[in-house]
């Protein structure tokens, strides 16, 4: 049974992958997507997104990170994959699951699969520069607008040689609008000889119960629900699969305020002052799902714009970095 961290564009980056894998429960973290578009990326470009590089690619919990890359010409991402082994990462893993119509307006993310013919191209050129031992993984949606070509995309790309699959289970056109169609992921899996992860809606133990038994896979990759319950993998992974109680959301709340804090000062190093208050907020926006201490901070600090502001009422809740 493996729990992975997922990579979100925007908000899960190398700052809150650092916080999150704090408490523990993960196999393995993925990096936010480095775009590769024609060009061979210098290494402070992959260091960037994934600091943890200069950490032998783990987190400062101790969490193995893989480096995702996105992009639709086969040569291109041979070359940038090989540019990158050479930094060590945990693994390499390939996008085709991104929906943002930016990216796939430039051939990049899910709209490539409409095209199962070039997935196994971008597979193969980039399996054959990896050093042995470095592993292959990718990421995709069930499809473009429909799933019915879910499993021939997940055999191109394991023809390719990726040896494990990430399986997002909605396609392109649903974005992140729920439900998640977890039956999906069975067939999937049933097509492949790899291992396949679930990923989509997975707010909490109950969900990756449902999912696991829908899915019929053992292995869950945890986006949304693990940034809105920084906990939950820990919960899973020792089998405490009942919903938190009021006293437990408490006293997980005071686990969280020193993780707050941190997270506050590596913000404030990756982001100039006026950008870091909208950081902090958009995650203790996520938290308000689950803590009764992040609605009432959250509410405190919504309407404040400097950091010297935000930073007194942090400091009134004792999330002081």
């Amino acid at each position: 049974m493996r729990l992975l961290l997922a990579p979100m564009e925007g908000l899960l980056d190398d700052v809150l992958r650092a916080v999150l894998t704090r408490p523990g429960g993960y196999d393995y973290a993925v990096s936010e997507f480095a775009r590769v578009s024609g060009t061979l990326l210098p290494d402070r470009f992959f260091r960037r997104i994934a600091s943890e590089l200069d950490r032998d690619s783990f987190t400062p919990g101790g969490t193995p990170v893989r480096v995702q890359l996105l992009g639709s010409d086969p040569e291109c991402m041979a070359a940038n994959a090989a540019r990158l082994a050479r930094l060590g990462p945990a693994g390499i893993d390939l996008n085709f699951g991104c929906p943002a119509p930016t990216v796939n307006r430039h051939r990049g993310g899910a709209v490539l699969l409409d095209e199962p013919e070039l997935l196994v191209r971008i597979a193969r050129a980039v399996a054959d520069v990896l050093p042995p031992g470095l592993q292959l993984s990718a990421k995709m949606r069930l499809g473009v607008s429909d799933p019915g070509r879910a499993a021939e995309c997940a055999q191109a790309l394991t023809d390719g040689g990726a040896s494990l699959l990430v399986v997002h289970a909605r396609t392109k056109l649903d974005g992140y609008r729920p439900p998640a169609h977890w039956e999906w992921v069975a067939r999937v899996a049933e097509a492949v000889a790899v291992p396949v992860v679930a990923n989509g809606e997975v707010w909490t133990a109950a969900d990756w119960t449902r999912c696991r038994a829908v899915s019929g896979v053992a292995d869950v990759m945890l986006g949304r629900g693990a940034v809105a319950d920084p906990f939950l993998a820990r919960r899973i992974r020792a089998g405490h699969l009942a919903e938190p109680d009021a006293d437990e959301r408490a006293a997980e709340w005071q686990a969280l305020l020193p993780l707050l804090g941190e997270f506050r000062d590596r913000v404030r190093l990756k982001v100039e002052a006026r950008h870091a208050p909208g950081r902090i907020k958009q995650w203790l926006h996520l938290l308000a799902r689950n803590y009764t201490g992040a609605r009432l901070l959250f509410a405190e600090i919504r309407g404040l714009r400097s950091l010297a502001e935000v930073d007194q009422v942090l400091a009134r809740h004792g999330a002081s970095g």
